[in-house]
């Protein structure tokens, strides 16, 4: 069995900036790309970066300049950094990762409890 857990979140001024962590733990045998998403009241879940085993990364176009995503995959974790945060950005931020837990089985798809960021004006 594999756990996402999240932390970092909290209430933060307009302009600040807050880091969260995402630590993968239990029957792990590899992880592939690993990423933050959001969901905002009343909108649908969407992605905010994305980062490849080997480094690559990618993020939408509201927080590309803003946040830095990184991994230590000696550790099994994820890290976005967000800076110079706006009210926009209030959401419940979810790690994903995919994850094989045995060389016999299909990677899966995992996900964090979610951990909430709000931004106040």
């Amino acid at each position: 069995q594999v756990h996402l857990v999240e932390s970092g979140g909290g209430l933060v001024q307009a302009g600040g900036s807050l880091r969260l962590s995402c630590a993968a733990s239990g029957t792990i045998f590899g992880i592939g790309a690993m990423g933050w998403y959001r969901q905002a009241p009343g909108k649908e879940r969407e992605l905010v970066a994305r980062s490849t085993r080997d480094g690559s990364t990618n993020y939408s176009d509201s927080v590309k300049g803003r946040f830095t995503i990184s991994r230590d995959n000696a550790k099994n974790t994820v890290y976005l950094q967000m800076n110079s945060l706006k009210p926009e950005d209030t959401a419940v931020y979810y790690c994903n990762a995919i994850i094989r837990e045995s060389p016999s089985t299909w990677l899966k798809d995992y996900w964090g409890q979610g951990t909430q960021v709000t931004v106040s004006t």
